[in-house]
């Protein structure tokens, strides 16, 4: 779906148009958000108990959950991946221009009441500083934790070589150190949340699905005529 044209200078500008409520996070993403949230809770506070943080959990129980609340996310993930990718939506993770101007925004900008830089639409869901924040996530953050959590359960399998005491306290701290960036990213998207329209905007379209975006003319008549999402009046 093309909704871009030239500006007389060959180079393409997106084509402006009109707001409307527009279903622009379907049932699966708000399937995944909502049940990676609750989930990386989980892991979180067993993670806390196990690290002696807290004594709410018997220890061999706060095993037993974490482990499984971990496979069932690796699940999620491997499903999301796959859905990502079939529907075009890895997309929206790509890398963005203007960082610096959304960075500024949140740092400054939205304390003097100034417009926020980037304009959200149907194919453009994620600011450049979200685009960044998740890539990151999912590439880096999110792979160190399975990853030193799946080496760290087969721990029997490679306990008898000379080397896996210091291999284990490397995995401990890998594991450690990205769940501790996991709980930041998540404290960070929280309060971010807050940052809409009203404190509790963002929270609402994660909820419903719609959100009030520009629509161009194309976008509009495909969305018209074709029936494929769903839009309010």
């Amino acid at each position: 779906m093309n909704t871009q044209a030239n500006n007389g200078n060959g180079t393409k500008v997106r084509q402006k148009g009109e707001k409307h409520y527009v279903m622009i996070y379907s049932r699966y993403e708000r399937f995944w958000h909502w049940s990676q949230a609750m989930l990386i809770f989980v892991l979180f506070y067993t993670g806390l108990g196990l690290h002696g943080l807290h004594n709410l959990l018997d220890f061999h129980l706060a095993v037993t959950i974490h482990t499984y609340a971990a496979l069932v996310l690796i699940v999620l993930w491997i499903f999301t991946t796959f859905w990502n990718f079939t529907t075009g939506q890895w997309r929206q993770y790509l890398f963005k221009e203007g960082v610096m101007k959304v960075i500024r925004f949140y740092a400054y900008g939205i304390l003097t009441g100034e417009p926020h830089p980037y304009k959200k639409g149907l194919q453009r869901k994620q600011n450049a500083l979200q685009s960044l924040a998740y890539m990151s996530f999912m590439l880096l953050i999110g792979p160190a934790l399975w990853a030193s959590g799946m080496i760290y359960l087969i721990y029997d399998l490679w306990s008898g070589y000379a080397w896996s005491s210091q291999g284990l306290t490397l995995i401990a701290f890998v594991h450690t150190a990205a769940a501790y960036l996991m709980g930041t990213f998540v404290i960070i998207h929280v309060y971010m949340t807050t940052t809409g329209k009203t404190p509790t905007h963002y929270i609402k379209t994660m909820i419903t699905g719609y959100d009030n975006v520009e629509l161009t003319e194309a976008e509009k008549a495909y969305i018209e005529e074709t029936h494929a999402i769903s839009m309010k009046d």
